[in-house]
């Protein structure tokens, strides 16, 4: 077994067991197998005749990232369509009109699958939650792409839809939530059995407003069993909000405590409008918050896809200081983790009202750490002995990382993605040199782009509302003659 061994590394993200938190080590040697990291420091003596050996002086070495919320065969194909869309009329939400108009057909449900993956991995994701619908190639694809993933199979009892643009309606088909339940159970356990060892799964019914009591527990109930995280979106719009109000006279996240299902192997997708959020405008202000802390239930922060609706978490520091797991997700494209990463330190500072309120080590520590944490391992988002080698290295050369006197901070607020260079899940080459190994990315960008088309000529009957065309539902920013 080959042995990679980093030597002297420029700036090296380790990790302080003993202070449980990230540090910065200078001229560091980092090695690594397939078994994991098995040395992390200064002058590394196991050198073997299967070792290979690279300067790394002239890079930011650190652990790979941990997205626990996205949906990588689903978001793609909205690049360009769903930017500045959203209803008035249902607070500027995009779920319910706009949304359900953009759809992939089978056929571009792997393609899509390898372009978000390929951008995950260019952004130093090496660990991956995909929330999706189910499709025939799915495991495989995400086997073949390198990263280590989450097959999280979304289903639901009701769909949603606006016949105006202002009132939400659901269509509910109580038999078909659990028979997905069950479904999905068995695609989690193949993805288990998957001779990679890199898949595992997740229990993801949909949405709290599409799902009833009795499949929320249930689900819980089987992940319980099967000591799987449990992972729902809610508190994710206002007409969301209002309508678990409506029906149960309490907030989304009151609710589900009140079910039992929030706790440290509960994750909330967005967690945005908790009871004191300004949105709201809901009497009993201030318990929402305290109830994730006191659980110890984690919210997937992904604030890409909400500030292109002008709206915002209030704020990431804030949750931070009241005790809550926080991880971050990339949910829509671009999925790129370390403009997410970027987006959430912004958000936060603005809503927040000062500077302070969020530092950028606990943005990193959200998205390497916090979802680590949110998925019960202590093996990923660090770099120490015995964890795993999932990493990526950043070029420090790349003009955009200078001046590098902080190179993490270089990263997530000037260079991104551009200056990612290699990437390692479970010690194998998956990204080199800025190539993704295992994906063709401009195969799938050009399928995906022959699939919106597709979808797009399905637009008009798609579109409850009115009718409309692509074009009339979504224009583009300048007219074209």
């Amino acid at each position: 077994m080959t042995t990679h061994v980093l030597r002297n590394i420029g700036w090296l993200v380790a990790w302080d067991e003993e202070e449980q938190q990230h540090v910065y080590l200078r001229d560091a040697d980092l090695a690594f197998d397939r078994s994991g990291i098995v040395f992390v420091g200064r002058h590394y003596n196991g050198v073997t005749t299967e070792t290979e050996e690279r300067d790394a002086s002239g890079f930011l070495v650190a652990p790979g990232l941990v997205n626990v919320h996205s949906h990588l065969s689903l978001e793609p194909i909205n690049k360009g369509y769903t930017d500045e869309t959203g209803s008035p009329g249902l607070f500027n939400s995009n779920l319910y009109e706009y949304m359900p108009t953009m759809r992939g057909d089978q056929e571009s449900l792997p393609s899509q699958t390898r372009m978000a993956a390929a951008e995950l991995l260019l952004s130093g994701v090496t660990t991956v939650v995909d929330m999706s619908l189910r499709y025939e190639t799915w495991i495989e694809v995400m086997a073949e792409t390198g990263l280590r993933a989450c097959i999280a199979p979304l289903f639901r009892e009701a769909n949603w839809f606006t016949r105006n643009g202002h009132l939400v309606e659901y269509e509910w088909d109580r038999q078909s939530g659990f028979a997905e339940m069950e479904q999905a159970l068995r695609l989690i356990e193949e993805a288990d059995a998957h001779p990679s060892g890199r898949l595992f799964g997740m229990m993801t019914p949909a949405q709290i407003d599409t799902c009833s009591a009795e499949l929320i527990q249930a689900t819980h109930n089987a992940a319980q069993e099967r000591g799987l995280v449990w992972q729902i979106h809610a508190a994710q719009s206002v007409p969301e909000f209002h309508e678990i109000m409506r029906r149960h006279g309490v907030s989304p996240i009151r609710w589900l405590y009140d079910l039992g299902v929030l706790g440290p192997k509960t994750i909330v997708g967005h967690g945005i409008f908790l009871d004191d959020h300004p949105s709201t405008r809901w009497g009993r202000q201030g318990e929402d918050l305290a109830l994730l802390a006191e659980t110890g239930t984690t919210v997937a922060h992904c604030p890409t896809v909400f500030w292109r609706r002008g709206m915002a978490l209030q704020d990431f520091g804030r949750y931070l200081r009241a005790g809550v797991n926080m991880a971050i997700g990339t949910d829509t494209y671009p999925h790129n983790m370390i403009e997410e990463m970027r987006h959430v330190g912004v958000l936060a500072r603005l809503t927040g009202g000062r500077p302070h309120t969020l530092s950028t080590a606990e943005v990193f520590t959200a998205a390497t750490v916090g979802g680590a944490k949110a998925l019960g391992r202590t093996d990923i988002g660090r770099l120490a002995v015995g964890a795993k080698a999932d990493l990526f290295m950043a070029d420090l050369s790349q003009p955009l990382m200078n001046p590098a006197r902080d190179p993490l901070r270089s990263l997530v607020y000037a260079a991104a993605d551009r200056a990612v260079t290699d990437v390692f899940v479970d010690g194998r080459h998956v990204v080199r040199d800025g190539v993704t190994l295992g994906v063709d990315l401009k195969k799938a960008a050009l399928e995906v782009n022959a699939a919106q088309q597709r979808a797009e000529s399905l637009v008009p009957e798609r579109d409850l509302v009115a009718g409309r065309t692509g074009l009339e539902m979504s224009p583009l920013s300048f007219a074209c003659k």
